[in-house]
């Protein structure tokens, strides 16, 4: 239900650890190497500190997005925010939409349940099953990658088929060489997965700074060699495919070289195992076969989105590198709040699940919600009223013009409304996969995306091309909306009441604190110098820094006298620590 384009490899983990520093229950102790693995007995469950969870993630999400970022600053420095930019952005979405649609959604959404009910069951604790797992992963992997690879050209006609011959083999150049990212990503979900189950959280954070990197370097040299200026796709030759598309490549393959040191620290060896047949290939295909459904509803959707900005983009206009830039900035807020807290919690929802411990699921849900809602509030509110600082600061650099900055920011201002119902959307998505249930989420999936694919055509349609973008945005947030709505009610006769009530009241207190800090943003930017449609780097970055901190002092403010207890108990927290 997501509606990016392409993301980061973090993307999927979406979780979240216990609010305020509760203590997690592991399902399992870890493993570590020369230690024989030993299962406690019922009443007896290894205990890790929440909040140590939490704070390695977060930190190693906020590193690895911050990087993310200024990895696609450089990919818009170098290639700019016109034709060959959404050239690029095509290019590098094609292996992401396969790996998605033929294996993404099963490795990283139905194998976290399975792999903890073998960790609990097997006598080995799941080892050889793990090994089954990834030795089928890669074999499957490698030949999906040269079927696409092979298909590359018909791929292209899908997406690009309405542009001209320079356009479109732009888009294949490089997806030659993108491709093969799809077997490099699948791999790496799928060990992410199996040190998720094993209560290691910080690698499969921290790989993907390994992968920005790469990239930051590549359109580093890039500019070194090409100039940072505005190109058209005819004028793109193989040197310049060859770097920028084969950088990419190389980035990913680092990103999955780099967890492989990890599955030796949990004391996991890999082992090539061809007996799938003990694999229980039934129950994977069962559980699989409506994450197809689920999946291949999005790419429809996000068929839908390709076409009509391919369609609106004529150099001027927000295109696909610019919706996607904007997407990412959300999945930036997202990844460090929301995705710290699943991560960490699907393991824990998937053993309360399998020993039907429903109250724990519904207490997780119940706080995760107040929490993620509290705290990702002030930050769509500073996406949405210093969208113009953001978009200049973040983004206008090299090839990346001011006119691009300025149609950033209008989709971004846009795209903030769909922040918070995005992450609790997530959020309840994933309490179906713990139970395990992947057949509902696939169910909810089907209207929400004709809901966002209905109002993104006529949205299209009625609207000038210069809002496009910012249109894919607003179906992207009312869908997100309808998700989230959907899936509490289908959750409430399957694990009982989520505390509706004391979340709406936790919303009601959010909402006010966040009107209130709007306003203050609003006046505090409208006094300072600069004009929006023409900031200076130095007038954007004063706006981004005052305007910033005046909306974020209003908010946690007005929070603590509405008593929002997500963030009283946060401050507390700070206060008891400075204190010692």
């Amino acid at each position: 239900m997501s509606g990016g384009l392409y993301r980061s490899a973090n993307a999927h983990g979406d979780g979240l650890p216990p609010d305020d520093g509760a203590t997690f229950i592991s399902a399992e102790p870890l493993n570590q190497p020369g230690v024989e693995a030993v299962a406690p007995p019922q009443e007896v469950v290894a205990e890790t500190s929440a909040a140590a969870n939490s704070a390695v993630m977060a930190i190693g999400s906020l590193v690895s997005r911050g990087t993310g970022f200024i990895r696609n600053l450089m990919i818009g420095a170098a290639l700019g925010g016109a034709l060959v930019g959404d050239a690029f952005t095509t290019a590098i979405f094609l292996p992401n939409q396969v790996y998605e649609f033929l294996l993404g959604g099963v490795l990283t959404s139905v194998l976290i349940p399975v792999l903890v009910r073998r960790r609990k069951s097997d006598p080995d604790r799941g080892e050889a099953y793990s090994q089954r797992l990834l030795t089928l992963a890669v074999l499957a992997l490698a030949a999906v990658a040269l079927i696409a690879m092979i298909g590359a050209p018909v791929l292209t006609a899908i997406y690009a088929g309405g542009k001209d011959q320079d356009y479109r083999g732009l888009v294949t150049g490089l997806s030659y060489l993108m491709l093969p990212m799809l077997f490099f990503t699948g791999v790496s979900a799928l060990i992410a997965a199996v040190l998720n189950t094993r209560g290691h959280f910080a690698a499969p954070m921290w790989a993907p700074i390994l992968n920005n990197v790469v990239v930051i370097g590549v359109c580093g040299l890039y500019i070194a060699v090409f100039g940072a200026k505005i190109v058209e796709p005819g004028q793109m030759g193989w040197d310049r495919i060859l770097l920028i598309g084969g950088g990419t490549l190389l980035g990913v393959a680092v990103q999955t070289a780099g967890l492989l040191p990890a599955l030796r620290k949990v004391g996991f060896r890999w082992k090539l195992r061809f007996d799938f047949g003990a694999l229980g290939l039934g129950e994977l295909a069962r559980l699989g076969g409506w994450m197809f459904c689920y999946v291949g509803v999005n790419q429809l959707g996000l068929f839908v989105v390709v076409n009509l900005l391919t369609r609106a983009a004529d150099g001027d206009n927000a295109g696909l590198l610019i919706y996607n830039n904007v997407f990412l900035l959300l999945m930036m807020a997202h990844g460090i709040i929301a995705v710290s807290i699943i991560t960490a919690l699907m393991p824990r929802m998937s053993a309360a699940a399998a020993e039907h411990r429903f109250s724990d699921v519904t207490a997780d849900l119940s706080r995760g919600t107040r929490m993620v809602s509290a705290v990702l509030a002030p930050i769509a509110v500073c996406y949405a009223v210093l969208a113009a600082p953001i978009s200049v600061v973040v983004f206008r650099y090299g090839a990346f013009t001011g006119d691009n900055a300025v149609a950033t920011s209008t989709v971004l201002l846009v795209a903030a409304l769909g922040l918070v119902p995005f992450a609790v959307s997530q959020l309840f998505t994933f309490a179906f996969y713990a139970l395990p249930d992947t057949r509902t989420p696939a169910l909810v999936n089907i209207p929400v995306v004709a809901l966002r694919v209905l109002l993104q055509v006529g949205l299209f349609l009625i609207f000038s091309n210069t809002f496009a973008a910012a249109g894919m945005m607003l179906g992207n947030a009312v869908s997100y909306l309808a998700a989230a709505i959907i899936s509490a009610m289908l959750l409430r006769p399957r694990v009982g009441r989520i505390g509706l009530g004391g979340i709406m009241r936790t919303l009601g207190r959010v909402v006010v604190a966040a009107l209130g800090a709007a306003l203050v943003g609003v006046l505090v930017v409208a006094v300072l110098p600069g004009d929006p449609a023409s900031l200076s780097w130095l007038a954007a970055a004063v706006q981004l820094v005052i305007g910033g901190a005046a909306i974020g002092a209003t908010y946690l403010g007005l929070a603590m006298v509405l008593r929002i207890g997500e963030i009283t108990e946060v401050v507390g927290m700070v206060r008891r620590r400075l204190g010692r």
